[in-house]
Protein backbone atom coordinates (compact mmCIF):
# COMPACT_ATOMS: atom_id res chain seq x y z
CA UNK A 1 0.00 0.00 0.00
CA UNK A 2 1.28 2.69 -1.03
CA UNK A 3 -1.25 5.57 0.39
CA UNK A 4 -3.13 5.89 3.86
CA UNK A 5 -6.68 5.02 3.27
CA UNK A 6 -8.34 7.47 6.09
CA UNK A 7 -7.44 10.69 4.98
CA UNK A 8 -9.19 13.15 7.39
CA UNK A 9 -6.24 14.39 8.95
CA UNK A 10 -3.81 14.91 6.48
CA UNK A 11 -6.45 16.53 4.43
CA UNK A 12 -7.01 18.42 8.05
CA UNK A 13 -3.41 19.94 8.50
CA UNK A 14 -2.54 19.51 4.33
CA UNK A 15 0.48 16.56 6.23
CA UNK A 16 1.89 13.53 4.31
CA UNK A 17 1.16 11.24 7.11
CA UNK A 18 -1.20 10.36 9.96
CA UNK A 19 1.45 10.54 12.52
CA UNK A 20 1.69 13.85 15.19
CA UNK A 21 4.41 14.58 17.29
CA UNK A 22 3.50 14.99 21.14
CA UNK A 23 4.07 18.21 22.51
CA UNK A 24 6.22 17.21 25.41
CA UNK A 25 7.50 19.92 27.29
CA UNK A 26 10.73 20.62 28.41
CA UNK A 27 11.81 17.72 26.30
CA UNK A 28 10.77 19.02 22.40
CA UNK A 29 12.84 21.01 20.76
CA UNK A 30 12.16 23.38 17.16
CA UNK A 31 14.75 20.72 15.50
CA UNK A 32 12.19 17.83 16.39
CA UNK A 33 9.28 20.02 14.72
CA UNK A 34 11.25 20.67 12.13
CA UNK A 35 12.39 17.10 11.03
CA UNK A 36 8.83 15.56 12.08
CA UNK A 37 7.04 18.02 9.86
CA UNK A 38 9.57 17.89 7.15
CA UNK A 39 9.11 14.33 6.69
CA UNK A 40 5.43 14.55 6.26
CA UNK A 41 4.15 14.51 10.19
CA UNK A 42 2.65 17.08 12.11
CA UNK A 43 5.56 18.65 14.27
CA UNK A 44 4.66 20.63 17.39
CA UNK A 45 6.14 23.02 19.90
CA UNK A 46 5.29 23.48 23.55
CA UNK A 47 4.01 26.58 24.32
CA UNK A 48 4.14 25.98 27.51
CA UNK A 49 7.57 25.47 28.39
CA UNK A 50 8.09 29.20 26.80
CA UNK A 51 8.01 33.16 27.67
CA UNK A 52 6.18 34.83 24.89
CA UNK A 53 9.82 36.18 22.96
CA UNK A 54 10.89 32.54 23.91
CA UNK A 55 8.13 31.00 22.00
CA UNK A 56 8.31 33.83 19.02
CA UNK A 57 12.18 32.70 18.51
CA UNK A 58 10.81 28.86 18.45
CA UNK A 59 8.70 29.68 15.80
CA UNK A 60 10.93 31.12 14.13
CA UNK A 61 13.47 28.43 14.18
CA UNK A 62 10.97 25.90 12.82
CA UNK A 63 9.74 28.46 9.83
CA UNK A 64 13.47 28.32 8.68
CA UNK A 65 13.72 24.65 8.54
CA UNK A 66 10.86 24.38 7.05
CA UNK A 67 7.52 25.23 5.20
CA UNK A 68 5.57 22.25 6.42
CA UNK A 69 2.54 23.08 8.88
CA UNK A 70 3.10 22.41 12.50
CA UNK A 71 1.53 22.39 15.86
CA UNK A 72 1.29 25.16 18.76
CA UNK A 73 0.18 23.38 21.99
CA UNK A 74 -0.99 25.15 25.40
CA UNK A 75 -1.60 24.48 28.52
CA UNK A 76 -5.07 25.60 29.51
CA UNK A 77 -5.50 25.22 33.26
CA UNK A 78 -6.57 27.65 36.02
CA UNK A 79 -3.79 29.02 37.93
CA UNK A 80 -4.00 27.83 42.05
CA UNK A 81 -4.74 30.27 44.60
CA UNK A 82 -1.74 30.83 46.79
CA UNK A 83 -1.91 28.37 49.51
CA UNK A 84 0.70 29.12 52.03
CA UNK A 85 -0.16 26.58 54.61
CA UNK A 86 -0.02 23.63 52.00
CA UNK A 87 3.28 24.77 50.67
CA UNK A 88 5.02 24.73 54.21
CA UNK A 89 3.46 21.12 54.65
CA UNK A 90 5.16 20.30 51.01
CA UNK A 91 8.26 21.80 52.04
CA UNK A 92 7.66 19.62 55.32
CA UNK A 93 7.51 16.62 53.70
CA UNK A 94 10.30 16.62 51.63
CA UNK A 95 12.72 18.30 54.29
CA UNK A 96 14.32 15.02 54.98
CA UNK A 97 15.89 14.99 51.67
CA UNK A 98 17.24 18.24 51.67
CA UNK A 99 19.19 17.46 54.85
CA UNK A 100 20.09 13.89 53.47
CA UNK A 101 21.74 15.31 50.38
CA UNK A 102 23.71 18.10 52.70
CA UNK A 103 20.97 21.09 51.56
CA UNK A 104 18.73 23.78 53.77
CA UNK A 105 15.56 23.00 53.65
CA UNK A 106 14.90 26.64 54.34
CA UNK A 107 16.23 27.44 51.28
CA UNK A 108 14.04 26.77 48.65
CA UNK A 109 13.63 28.89 45.38
CA UNK A 110 10.26 30.56 44.37
CA UNK A 111 6.98 28.60 43.47
CA UNK A 112 7.51 27.62 40.24
CA UNK A 113 4.73 27.15 37.04
CA UNK A 114 3.73 27.30 33.66
CA UNK A 115 1.54 30.43 32.11
CA UNK A 116 -1.82 29.13 30.62
CA UNK A 117 -2.90 30.33 27.33
CA UNK A 118 -4.12 33.76 27.40
CA UNK A 119 -4.32 37.07 25.47
CA UNK A 120 -0.92 37.38 25.12
CA UNK A 121 -0.42 34.16 23.72
CA UNK A 122 -3.00 34.65 21.55
CA UNK A 123 -1.85 37.94 19.93
CA UNK A 124 1.05 35.25 19.04
CA UNK A 125 -0.68 32.75 17.44
CA UNK A 126 -2.32 35.60 15.51
CA UNK A 127 0.53 36.78 14.45
CA UNK A 128 2.91 33.77 13.43
CA UNK A 129 -0.41 31.79 12.21
CA UNK A 130 0.39 28.34 12.43
CA UNK A 131 -1.52 25.52 10.64
CA UNK A 132 -2.84 23.92 14.32
CA UNK A 133 -2.78 24.88 17.65
CA UNK A 134 -3.62 22.27 20.52
CA UNK A 135 -4.88 22.68 23.83
CA UNK A 136 -4.14 20.35 26.82
CA UNK A 137 -6.44 20.33 30.07
CA UNK A 138 -9.47 21.37 27.75
CA UNK A 139 -9.58 24.73 26.18
CA UNK A 140 -9.42 28.22 26.66
CA UNK A 141 -12.06 30.62 26.85
CA UNK A 142 -14.87 30.91 23.71
CA UNK A 143 -13.30 34.02 22.47
CA UNK A 144 -9.85 33.01 23.04
CA UNK A 145 -10.55 29.95 20.64
CA UNK A 146 -12.55 31.63 18.28
CA UNK A 147 -9.71 34.72 17.74
CA UNK A 148 -7.51 31.45 17.41
CA UNK A 149 -10.04 30.04 14.20
CA UNK A 150 -9.67 33.38 12.55
CA UNK A 151 -6.05 33.11 12.18
CA UNK A 152 -7.10 29.75 9.77
CA UNK A 153 -5.42 27.36 12.58
CA UNK A 154 -6.76 24.40 12.85
CA UNK A 155 -7.94 23.47 16.93
CA UNK A 156 -7.36 20.26 18.55
CA UNK A 157 -7.75 19.16 22.07
CA UNK A 158 -6.84 16.26 24.10
CA UNK A 159 -9.92 13.82 26.03
CA UNK A 160 -9.52 11.09 28.68
CA UNK A 161 -13.19 10.47 28.31
CA UNK A 162 -16.01 10.32 25.90
CA UNK A 163 -17.53 12.83 27.94
CA UNK A 164 -14.53 15.24 27.21
CA UNK A 165 -14.22 13.79 23.73
CA UNK A 166 -18.18 14.98 23.29
CA UNK A 167 -17.56 18.56 25.31
CA UNK A 168 -14.35 19.06 22.87
CA UNK A 169 -16.43 18.78 20.28
CA UNK A 170 -19.08 21.00 20.96
CA UNK A 171 -17.17 23.85 21.99
CA UNK A 172 -15.78 23.61 18.04
CA UNK A 173 -12.80 21.42 17.75
CA UNK A 174 -11.27 20.29 14.43
CA UNK A 175 -10.30 17.21 15.79
CA UNK A 176 -9.92 15.18 19.33
CA UNK A 177 -6.82 13.15 20.71
CA UNK A 178 -8.05 10.47 22.61
CA UNK A 179 -5.72 10.04 25.21
CA UNK A 180 -5.14 6.89 26.49
CA UNK A 181 -4.56 6.05 29.68
CA UNK A 182 -0.94 4.26 28.81
CA UNK A 183 -0.03 7.68 27.73
CA UNK A 184 3.10 9.61 29.22
CA UNK A 185 3.59 12.80 30.45
CA UNK A 186 0.48 14.59 32.05
CA UNK A 187 -2.96 13.60 31.92
CA UNK A 188 -5.44 15.97 29.67
CA UNK A 189 -8.33 15.59 31.81
CA UNK A 190 -10.69 18.22 32.68
CA UNK A 191 -14.26 17.21 33.89
CA UNK A 192 -12.78 14.60 36.23
CA UNK A 193 -9.75 14.32 38.40
CA UNK A 194 -10.68 10.51 38.84
CA UNK A 195 -7.72 8.34 37.96
CA UNK A 196 -9.38 5.24 39.01
CA UNK A 197 -11.65 5.89 36.20
CA UNK A 198 -9.25 6.54 33.60
CA UNK A 199 -9.45 4.61 30.24
CA UNK A 200 -6.92 2.84 27.95
CA UNK A 201 -6.52 4.03 24.17
CA UNK A 202 -7.70 1.09 22.58
CA UNK A 203 -11.01 0.66 24.83
CA UNK A 204 -11.12 4.90 24.56
CA UNK A 205 -10.50 5.40 20.85
CA UNK A 206 -13.85 3.02 19.23
CA UNK A 207 -16.10 4.53 21.68
CA UNK A 208 -14.46 8.10 21.17
CA UNK A 209 -15.12 7.63 17.15
CA UNK A 210 -18.83 6.41 17.68
CA UNK A 211 -19.80 9.45 19.98
CA UNK A 212 -18.30 12.44 17.67
CA UNK A 213 -18.33 13.43 13.60
CA UNK A 214 -14.95 14.75 14.25
CA UNK A 215 -11.78 13.01 13.20
CA UNK A 216 -10.00 10.95 16.33
CA UNK A 217 -6.17 11.45 17.24
CA UNK A 218 -5.28 8.42 19.17
CA UNK A 219 -2.75 8.74 21.38
CA UNK A 220 -1.38 6.78 24.26
CA UNK A 221 0.84 3.44 23.98
CA UNK A 222 1.40 3.68 20.45
CA UNK A 223 5.36 3.57 19.71
CA UNK A 224 5.20 1.18 16.30
CA UNK A 225 4.06 0.30 13.45
CA UNK A 226 1.56 -1.94 15.08
CA UNK A 227 0.20 0.62 16.63
CA UNK A 228 -0.59 3.13 14.59
CA UNK A 229 -2.57 0.09 11.99
CA UNK A 230 -4.47 -0.72 15.16
CA UNK A 231 -5.63 2.80 15.81
CA UNK A 232 -6.43 3.10 12.63
CA UNK A 233 -8.73 -0.12 12.74
CA UNK A 234 -10.23 1.42 15.49
CA UNK A 235 -11.51 4.22 14.23
CA UNK A 236 -8.73 6.81 14.45
CA UNK A 237 -7.50 9.20 11.62
CA UNK A 238 -3.97 9.47 13.11
CA UNK A 239 -1.91 8.96 16.17
CA UNK A 240 0.35 11.25 18.43
CA UNK A 241 3.27 9.72 19.61
CA UNK A 242 5.68 11.04 22.65
CA UNK A 243 7.69 8.30 24.08
CA UNK A 244 9.21 6.99 21.13
CA UNK A 245 10.48 10.76 20.23
CA UNK A 246 12.17 10.45 23.64
CA UNK A 247 14.70 8.65 21.92
CA UNK A 248 15.78 10.38 19.39
CA UNK A 249 18.84 12.84 19.09
CA UNK A 250 17.08 16.19 18.44
CA UNK A 251 15.12 15.83 21.84
CA UNK A 252 16.34 17.73 25.39
CA UNK A 253 16.02 15.72 28.69
CA UNK A 254 18.21 15.19 31.73
CA UNK A 255 21.12 12.19 30.89
CA UNK A 256 19.68 10.47 34.01
CA UNK A 257 16.75 10.61 31.76
CA UNK A 258 17.64 9.13 28.79
CA UNK A 259 19.63 6.37 31.04
CA UNK A 260 16.66 5.48 32.56
CA UNK A 261 14.68 5.16 29.16
CA UNK A 262 17.04 2.65 28.06
CA UNK A 263 15.90 0.26 30.95
CA UNK A 264 12.11 0.91 30.75
CA UNK A 265 9.89 -2.23 30.78
CA UNK A 266 6.10 -1.84 30.66
CA UNK A 267 5.81 -1.95 34.34
CA UNK A 268 7.96 0.46 35.20
CA UNK A 269 5.88 3.62 34.87
CA UNK A 270 3.04 4.91 36.99
CA UNK A 271 1.13 7.81 37.41
CA UNK A 272 2.32 11.01 39.56
CA UNK A 273 1.16 14.39 40.64
CA UNK A 274 4.70 14.42 43.10
CA UNK A 275 6.53 16.51 40.35
CA UNK A 276 3.94 19.69 39.54
CA UNK A 277 1.03 19.06 41.61
CA UNK A 278 -1.19 17.21 38.22
CA UNK A 279 -1.30 13.63 37.31
CA UNK A 280 1.00 12.33 34.77
CA UNK A 281 3.17 9.13 33.73
CA UNK A 282 6.75 8.36 34.46
CA UNK A 283 9.31 6.65 34.98
CA UNK A 284 9.04 5.12 38.63
CA UNK A 285 11.49 6.60 40.89
CA UNK A 286 12.77 6.90 44.53
CA UNK A 287 10.42 9.90 45.23
CA UNK A 288 7.64 7.75 43.62
CA UNK A 289 8.23 4.72 45.67
CA UNK A 290 8.45 6.84 49.04
CA UNK A 291 5.75 9.54 48.76
CA UNK A 292 3.65 8.52 46.51
CA UNK A 293 3.29 7.89 43.57
CA UNK A 294 -0.38 9.82 43.83
CA UNK A 295 -0.09 12.06 47.14
CA UNK A 296 -2.34 14.72 48.53
CA UNK A 297 0.98 16.31 49.60
CA UNK A 298 2.13 18.47 46.73
CA UNK A 299 1.12 21.73 45.95
CA UNK A 300 -2.03 22.61 43.45
CA UNK A 301 -0.05 22.29 39.52
CA UNK A 302 1.86 23.66 38.32
CA UNK A 303 3.41 24.82 41.62
CA UNK A 304 4.77 21.57 43.32
CA UNK A 305 8.37 21.38 40.96
CA UNK A 306 9.39 24.72 42.84
CA UNK A 307 10.29 22.97 45.99
CA UNK A 308 11.72 19.72 43.94
CA UNK A 309 14.28 22.19 42.21
CA UNK A 310 17.00 22.02 44.26
CA UNK A 311 17.08 17.66 45.17
CA UNK A 312 16.81 17.53 41.62
CA UNK A 313 20.17 19.29 40.88
CA UNK A 314 22.21 17.98 43.09
CA UNK A 315 20.84 14.17 42.70
CA UNK A 316 21.09 14.90 38.53
CA UNK A 317 24.81 16.38 40.11
CA UNK A 318 25.98 12.82 40.56
CA UNK A 319 24.41 10.77 38.18
CA UNK A 320 20.47 10.12 40.17
CA UNK A 321 17.19 10.91 39.02
CA UNK A 322 15.50 9.91 42.12
CA UNK A 323 14.09 13.52 42.41
CA UNK A 324 13.57 13.88 38.33
CA UNK A 325 10.03 13.42 36.30
CA UNK A 326 11.20 11.23 33.99
CA UNK A 327 8.01 11.12 32.00
CA UNK A 328 7.51 8.03 29.68
CA UNK A 329 4.18 6.34 28.04
CA UNK A 330 3.88 2.16 29.05
CA UNK A 331 5.40 1.30 25.79
CA UNK A 332 8.50 3.24 26.34
CA UNK A 333 10.45 -0.28 25.99
CA UNK A 334 9.14 0.25 21.82
CA UNK A 335 11.33 3.24 21.41
CA UNK A 336 14.18 3.48 18.61
CA UNK A 337 17.54 5.60 18.49
CA UNK A 338 16.61 7.52 15.41
CA UNK A 339 16.53 11.28 14.25
CA UNK A 340 13.21 12.09 14.53
CA UNK A 341 12.84 12.65 10.87
CA UNK A 342 14.03 8.87 9.93
CA UNK A 343 11.94 7.45 12.37
CA UNK A 344 8.59 9.40 11.36
CA UNK A 345 9.52 7.97 7.87
CA UNK A 346 10.15 4.71 9.34
CA UNK A 347 6.95 4.43 10.72
CA UNK A 348 5.12 5.48 8.08
CA UNK A 349 6.72 2.96 5.89
CA UNK A 350 5.93 -0.07 7.85
CA UNK A 351 2.45 1.25 9.09
CA UNK A 352 2.05 1.13 5.01
CA UNK A 353 3.37 -1.96 4.21
CA UNK A 354 1.25 -3.66 7.14
CA UNK A 355 -1.72 -1.79 6.10
CA UNK A 356 -0.87 -3.59 2.59
CA UNK A 357 -0.15 -6.92 3.81
CA UNK A 358 -3.61 -6.68 5.76
CA UNK A 359 -5.51 -5.86 2.35
CA UNK A 360 -3.89 -8.64 0.26
CA UNK A 361 -4.46 -10.96 2.72
CA UNK A 362 -8.35 -10.48 3.14
CA UNK A 363 -8.84 -10.72 -0.14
Amino acid sequence: MTAWPNRRILDLFGIDHPILQAPMANASTPAMAVAVSAAGGLGALPGAQYTLDGLKAAVAEVRHGTSRPFNLNFFCHTPPVPDPARLMAWRARLAPYYVELGLDPADTPPVGGRTPFDADFCALVEEVKPAVVSFHFGLPGKLLVERVKATGAKVIASATTVAEARWLEHHGVDAVIAMGLEAGGHRGNFLSDDMATQVGTFALVPQVADAVSVPVIAAGGIADARGIVAALALGASAVQIGTAYLFCPEIKIPEVHRQALESATDDGTALTNLFTGRPARGLINRLMREVGPLSDAPTAFPTAGGALAPLRAKAEAVGSGDFTNQWAGQAARLGRALPAGDLTRALAAEALARLGAHQISGR
